[in-house]
């Protein structure tokens, strides 16, 4: 495992050694909400088998990505923000498998806080990685702060009338949106090195 302590070289030379790992993450991450996305569209929002077990995925996709990239970027001042998000994810899966029982309300207010908090984190996480002067940020940033937004309309969008669960597809199209930017803009960042 590689250690997760910032090379004694210095900060832009942690941040250069780990911008490819990272590039290669927000790809994945990329084509993973892509697929997921065109999954649960396909499944019409259902609640069955299928739903549920793509709304846990979800979560547990993101506590792996935050693991990987824990492991691959040398997190330094980042980790505790990485962590935080491990942690908010694992419990958001068990929450959305006992939520998918009781409805798409449930569903959607748990959804819902979870973009909230993580999407605070994300913003903290990008925060942090910009003051290290590591590009490719700007989109996390702002996808962190729309996260929080969508997340609330999620919590109250619960209670309407005939709740739906395809914004939660939309939701992530853009989150693999904004991941895809970033991922250009490390690899161009590269590119100028």
């Amino acid at each position: 495992m590689p250690s997760l302590d910032v090379p004694a070289a210095g900060p832009t030379a942690a941040v250069g050694s780990f911008a490819p790992a990272l590039r290669r993450l927000y790809l994945v991450r990329f084509g993973f909400a892509v697929v997921w996305a065109a999954l649960l569209f396909a499944d019409m929002s259902h609640l069955g088998a299928l739903g549920i077990t793509l709304l846990v995925l979800y979560p547990l996709f993101d506590v792996a990505a935050a693991i990987v990239d824990a492991r691959s970027s040398g997190a330094g001042g980042t980790l505790r923000g990485l962590q935080t998000n491990i942690a908010i994810s694992t419990v958001a899966a068990a929450a959305l498998a006992v939520a998918g029982a009781s409805g798409v309300p449930a569903v959607l207010r748990v959804w819902g806080a979870w973009a909230v908090v993580s999407g605070a984190v994300q913003l903290f996480v990008g925060l942090s990685r910009r003051k290290r002067r590591m590009s490719g940020q700007w989109p996390m940033m702002l996808s962190g702060g729309i996260s929080v937004l969508a997340g609330t309309q999620f919590f109250l969008g619960a209670s309407a009338s005939d709740p739906k669960l395809t914004n939660l597809g939309g939701y992530a199209l853009l989150g693999g949106i904004f991941f895809l930017v970033s991922a250009l803009r490390l690899g161009r960042t590269r590119q100028a090195d």
